[in-house]
C-alpha cells in the first residue's frame, strides 16, 4: 500500500513506517469507548476547598516557590483566530449590506467597546479615508468588517488569538499573550524569575517573538522579576496521515500522502521537553483584565498548593516502600491512593508493586468549574486499561452515545473542563518523567472533514487533558466559574468580564 516514494516523505517527517499502519489500522477500527463508572461530583471525585483548605495549600504554594523550585506557565497558543470571527466573515459574503442578525447589530451597536476599535479605525482611516463612524453613518459595514478581517487592515480574520487586542487599559491594549505574561508574574514565577513557554504555529512564532521582545521588558520591571520567555511549534513527528472514506491512504493530486496536525494531544511532546518541576497549563484566550485576576491568582495558587501537598506525601510513601513498608504502612499507603488519589483498585491486590505504580507517575490537580452548558468534556471516574477506575477528562466522542446510562451521566454531569491544570513532571528522586510513556494511544479521535472537495477522514491523537494524561494521578478541584471567561467569538468580547 506504502510505496517507495511514500517511505521517503514519511522518514522526512520523523515517522516511522510502523506508524502509519497503525494510524491507517486505526481508521479501520476506530476507537473503543470509554467505560465508565460515574459523572465526578462534590460528592464523590471533585475536592470543594473551604476557606482554611484554601489558606493551607494557598501558604503551601509559597512555600514551594521560596524553596526555589522551577515553575514554568505552558500556553498552548497555536490557533487561529478565524472561528472567532466566523460570523463577521459571513455578514462580509452576505447579500445584504447593513447589520441584520441579533450578532451583527450587538457587534455594530457595541463597536467602541472593543479593545481593537482605535487599531480599527486607524486601518479604515487609512484604507478608506473614513473612520468606522462616517463609514457606518454612510450605511457602509462591510468595509468596517473587512478593515477588521483582512490582510490590508488588521488581519484579525488570520492571525492567532494570542496576537488579538482583548482589553483596554490606560496604557494601551492588551493581548492574550500579554495577560498570560502577568499571570506568569502573578502565581507563577520564583527565584525572582517568571519561566513561560507558548507553544505556536511556524507561521506566527517570529510575530510571538517580536511581540514579546516588545511587550516583556515592561512588565517585568512593573513586577520586578526576569522572564524566560520561550517558544515550540507542533512536530511534524506528530502529524497524522488522512484516509479516505474505504481506510486507503488519502492522496494529494500528485500522488503524495496527505498528512494533518494531530491536535493539542501532540503537544505532549512539547510538554516532555519544558525543564520544569511543576508546569500550569491554561488555553491562551482563558484571560481576564487586571481587576478580575485576584481571583484567578488565588485559585491558581490552591490547585497548585494541593498539587504540592499530594506530591510530598506519595513522596515520602515511595521512600517508605523503597525502604520496605510494613503491613501496616501498606494499608496507609493504600488508602492514600484511594482516596486522596482517587483511584480505586477494583479487587487487584494492593500490594508494594501496585502501590508503586500508581504512586509513581505524573501528577496533575485540575480545576473544574460548574456546568453552565459551554461545549467541551467534563470530569468522569473511568476505567483505565488495567481495569483500575480513576479520574479523567472526557470528550464526548469517548462516550458511547447508544449507551442510555453512560448519555445520562454526560449530560446530568455537574461540571465542565476549563482547560486550568498544574503538573507534577518529576519523580520523588527528582528525574522527570517521559510524559509520551503516559499516553494511552486506545483513547484518539476520528472526524471527518474534506479537501479540494475530497471527502477524507482525519485522525487526531489522544487530547493533551485526555488520553494523553490517561495515566496519570489525577484530582479534580472546583473553582469558581469567574475564572474561566474564554472567548470564542469576537462578540464574548463584550461581556463584563472583558470590559
Amino acid at each position: 500500500m506504502l510505496t517507495q516514494q511514500d517511505l521517503k516523505q514519511i522518514a522526512q517527517r520523523g515517522i516511522s513506517e510502523e506508524q502509519i499502519n497503525t494510524q491507517l489500522k486505526q481508521f479501520e477500527t476506530g476507537f473503543p469507548f470509554l467505560r465508565l463508572e460515574a459523572a465526578a461530583s462534590v460528592e464523590k471525585g471533585i475536592v470543594a476547598p473551604n476557606e482554611a483548605d484554601r489558606k493551607k495549600y494557598v501558604d503551601a504554594w509559597q512555600q514551594y516557590k521560596a524553596n526555589g523550585h522551577r515553575i514554568v506557565k505552558f500556553v498552548p497558543a497555536s490557533g487561529a483566530a478565524s472561528r472567532m470571527f466566523k460570523n463577521m466573515f459571513a455578514f462580509v459574503d452576505a447579500d445584504y449590506d447593513v447589520p441584520t442578525t441579533d450578532f451583527e447589530k450587538k457587534f455594530f451597536n457595541d463597536i467602541e467597546k472593543f479593545a481593537f476599535y482605535e487599531a480599527l479605525n486607524e486601518a479604515c482611516l487609512k484604507n478608506e479615508e473614513k473612520d468606522i463612524k462616517e463609514l457606518m453613518a454612510a450605511g457602509n459595514y462591510k468595509a468596517v468588517a473587512a478593515n477588521m478581517l483582512r490582510k490590508e487592515g488588521l488581519n484579525y480574520g488570520q492571525l492567532p488569538k494570542g496576537m488579538l487586542l482583548f482589553h483596554k487599559y490606560a496604557e494601551g491594549a492588551r493581548t492574550p499573550m500579554e495577560e498570560h505574561l502577568v499571570e506568569g508574574a502573578l502565581y507563577a514565577s520564583s527565584n525572582g524569575e517568571a519561566h513561560v513557554h507558548f507553544t505556536v504555529s511556524h507561521e506566527h512564532i517570529e510575530f510571538f517573538k517580536q511581540k514579546v521582545a516588545e511587550k516583556a521588558d515592561g512588565f517585568a520591571s512593573k513586577y520586578g522579576i526576569k522572564y524566560d520567555i520561550t517558544f515550540s511549534e507542533q512536530k511534524p513527528s506528530t502529524d497524522t496521515v488522512a484516509a479516505n472514506p474505504d481506510n486507503t491512504p488519502f492522496r494529494e493530486a500528485d500522488g503524495s500522502l496527505l498528512f494533518r496536525p494531530g491536535g493539542h494531544g501532540a503537544l505532549i511532546e512539547n510538554l516532555n521537553e519544558i525543564d520544569a518541576d511543576v508546569i500550569f497549563i491554561k488555553n491562551i484566550d482563558n484571560v481576564v483584565p487586571d481587576r478580575l485576576k485576584p481571583e484567578t491568582t488565588e485559585w491558581k495558587q490552591v490547585i497548585a498548593g494541593l498539587l504540592v501537598s499530594l506530591q510530598e506525601k506519595a513522596f515520602g510513601y515511595l521512600r517508605l516502600l523503597d525502604a520496605g513498608a510494613s503491613e501496616e504502612q501498606l494499608k496507609e499507603i493504600a488508602a492514600f491512593v484511594k482516596t486522596c488519589l482517587c483511584t480505586d483498585p477494583k479487587g487487584q491486590k494492593e500490594d508494594a508493586a501496585y502501590l508503586r505504580r500508581k504512586l509513581n507517575r505524573p501528577m496533575r490537580v485540575c480545576g473544574v468549574v460548574k456546568n453552565v452548558g459551554e461545549p467541551g468534556g467534563g470530569p468522569f471516574l473511568t476505567y483505565n486499561q488495567d481495569g483500575t477506575v480513576s479520574l479523567q477528562i472526557l470528550e464526548s466522542s469517548q462516550i458511547d452515545t447508544n449507551n442510555e446510562a453512560y448519555m445520562k451521566m454526560f449530560t446530568q454531569g455537574t461540571h465542565f473542563n476549563p482547560v486550568d491544570l498544574v503538573c507534577a513532571v518529576r519523580d520523588y528522586k527528582g528525574q522527570p518523567f517521559c510524559l509520551p510513556d503516559f499516553v494511552d494511544k486506545t483513547t484518539g479521535f476520528i472526524s471527518s472533514k474534506s479537501k479540494g472537495g475530497k471527502e477524507l477522514k482525519a485522525l487526531e491523537l489522544p487530547g493533551l487533558w485526555n488520553g494523553a494524561m490517561s495515566d496519570w494521578s489525577t484530582v479534580f478541584v472546583e473553582v469558581p466559574l469567574g475564572t474561566f471567561n474564554p472567548v470564542k467569538t469576537v462578540n464574548d468580547l463584550l461581556r463584563d468580564q472583558h470590559q
